[in-house]
């Protein structure tokens, strides 16, 4: 089967609004840049401003439903151990994300010679650096890198949470019922206090949201499971309100009907939106540092009328998803991702063979120099 007969156009065209809606929210947020925007066009920059983020919630219940068709399509508990599951993942997400993070240190150095602003990082530590390349800065409280990139992590987290779950049933009902179950947690308590935010369980709702809607898509009776999920969602919202939580909610609800009736696989079909969908990594990783270079630029010339902003700004977005577009190409494409990973291994092993090596010669220097 193709490359194109496995995409989802629908998922993509999502994916593709989230990941602009979220570019946008930074750039609304950070930097000169920013308040140009805000004296251009106020209202469009407040709204995006307040409410640009919670285009995350895409992401969060498109991962749910993604994990479930690979790791569970049936609602069947996980066989295997879910230990090189949870690595691959690990590799799927951190080499393009560790990429982007180099990206982002270089950026912020340039930035900071032209522009003083609390967007522009300060100079990174190896101790910042591992923090970030393990996913656990949010947990350590280390400052971030980059917008944006505390997702990575909790996107690692969920799949291993939910991998973890599926292993931990070993059954085919009670598989799914500990991921439903988690997802309830989070639904009614954790999720309503943010000090569980730099943790998966906190968003684990959405993420359930997602997962829920797939099984239920595949039932007999999908509309009778699909209102179910609502009615519990809906209870959830009743208890403590969220906007966040009823965005999910809807996008898990379309996503379960459009896979029953082949909207999934068949619409929209506009190619731009494909294309977008299939960069949105690229375009979620890749932005932030586009976004400091062109603050710094636009501080660096003193340009000041909303006018020059808004044009920056419209360039900035343009160069967001040039750069995405060639960072896919070179770095997040399955095929330049294998790339990467063979490269890493051959350099890896032969580094491990340099210092077999190495000891064994230092080990005979040793002993012909004990020898009288």
């Amino acid at each position: 089967m193709s490359k194109v007969a496995n995409r989802m156009p629908l998922i993509d065209a999502l994916k593709a609004v989230a990941a602009m809606l979220v570019l946008l929210h930074h750039f609304s947020s950070y930097g000169p840049l920013a308040a140009a925007a805000r004296e251009a066009m106020p209202a469009a920059a407040d709204w995006l401003f307040d409410y640009g983020r919670m285009a995350v919630q895409i992401f969060l219940v498109i991962a749910g439903f993604l994990a479930a068709r690979g790791l569970s399509g049936e609602g069947q508990a996980l066989s295997v151990s879910p230990l090189p599951l949870i690595w691959k993942r690990y590799l799927r997400l951190a080499i393009p994300y560790l990429a982007a993070i180099g990206l982002a240190i270089m950026a912020a150095t340039i930035a900071n010679q032209w522009l003083d602003d609390e967007a522009v990082p300060a100079r990174a530590t190896l101790g910042q650096w591992l923090a970030h390349a393990v996913l656990l800065h949010g947990i350590l409280g280390v400052d971030s890198l980059s917008a944006g990139v505390w997702y990575v992590a909790i996107d690692f987290q969920l799949f291993a949470l939910m991998a973890l779950l599926l292993w931990a049933g070993r059954r085919h009902v009670i598989a799914p019922a500990l991921v439903l179950a988690t997802a309830l947690a989070s639904l009614f308590w954790f999720n309503r206090d943010a000090s569980w935010d730099n943790w998966a369980i906190y968003f684990f709702g959405s993420y359930g949201l997602g997962a829920a809607a797939w099984w239920a898509s595949g039932r007999r009776q999908m509309s009778t499971w699909l209102a179910v999920i609502a009615c519990v969602a809906i209870a959830a919202l009743v208890v403590d309100f969220r906007l966040r939580i009823a965005l999910a909610l809807a996008v898990a609800l379309l996503l379960g009907f459009s896979r029953r009736n082949g909207l999934l696989e068949t619409w929209p079909t506009a190619r731009p939106l494909a294309f977008l969908g299939q960069i949105s990594y690229s375009i979620f990783l890749v932005h932030f540092p586009i976004l400091l270079l062109a603050n710094g630029l636009y501080s660096r010339f003193e340009f000041e009328s909303p006018l020059s902003g808004l044009v920056a700004l419209m360039l900035s977005v343009f160069a967001s998803i040039l750069g995405a577009t060639l960072f896919y190409r070179w770095i997040e494409s399955p095929a330049a991702s294998q790339r990467i990973t063979n490269a890493l291994s051959w350099l890896s092993g032969n580094l491990w063979v340099l210092a077999r090596h190495t000891r064994r010669l230092a080990r005979r220097a040793v002993l012909g120099a004990e020898t009288p």
